[in-house]
């Protein structure tokens, strides 16, 4: 069985034209208190000690259960049993998602700042040294960084075939390459520009089930270059394994 996880059919990209004009429209309304992207929100807080200083976490969060985008690498949320600030494996029954505007202060320093849309990273986010000297800027749209790479099967019906994740002008982020049915084909993730961790192949199946083809393991270090790729597990069509490397 693969992971419930796994994409099945095409994301929805909103980072095209249409999106972007519908997102200048919602701007010009009226804002409201706590109130961002037509969302409701909470404000939230955390604190921690990291070398002598505080070190602070300033955000809103909504109650909201969206289902998450299973496209998007990384999703944030409020543990509030911890009371923390987690990425990834997010449990509605234990947090928040995050949504709105986001600050990270070491005492009164500025450190990070940018905004969330459930969960997910958005519009611009900046980082700041110790001088408050910004040292990184971001573009995100909905979790996916503006300039990721789309090619199309059919640009008129935007039917999607590969969808690259760009961040200065190296590949960041999760890899997906579908089948012209719509299917997913191939996942997988690059950092700083190289394949890293376990990428999947799958069938192109005639009905809804999702099937493994073929799982290769790349170096988790994206810096390593003595580790040399290789095929951990294969499949056939029904399902059933047909090789495994110990």
């Amino acid at each position: 069985m693969v992971d419930k996880l796994v994409p099945t059919t095409l994301p929805l990209l909103l980072f095209d034209d249409q999106a972007t004009k519908e997102k200048k429209k919602a701007q010009k309304k009226k804002k409201r208190k706590n109130v961002y992207f037509g969302e409701k929100t909470s404000k939230g807080m955390t604190r921690q000690k990291y070398r002598g200083a505080n070190r602070y976490e300033f955000f809103h969060y909504t109650t909201n259960k969206k289902p998450q985008d299973t496209y998007i690498r990384d999703i944030y949320w409020f543990d509030k049993r911890d009371k923390v600030v987690r990425v990834g494996n997010f449990d509605p029954q234990r947090g928040y998602l995050l949504h709105g505007p986001y600050e990270k202060r070491a005492d009164e320093l500025l450190l990070e700042e940018g905004h969330f849309y459930f969960g997910a990273k958005h519009k611009i986010w900046m980082k700041y040294d110790e001088n408050s000297i910004l040292i990184g800027k971001w573009h995100y749209s909905e979790g996916w960084p503006r300039d990721s790479r789309v090619s199309y099967y059919d640009r008129e019906s935007r039917k999607i075939e590969k969808l690259t994740p760009i961040e200065y002008d190296l590949k960041e982020g999760n890899f997906f390459h579908f089948y012209e049915n719509g299917k997913v084909a191939v996942i997988g993730e690059y950092r700083y520009g190289e394949p890293v961790g376990l990428w999947t192949e799958f069938w192109n199946t005639d009905n809804e089930k999702v099937i493994k083809k073929r799982e290769i393991q790349y170096q988790e270090n994206p810096f390593d270059k003595t580790f040399r790729p290789f095929i951990r597990a294969e499949w056939d069509t029904d399902g059933n394994l047909i090789y495994r490397r110990n």
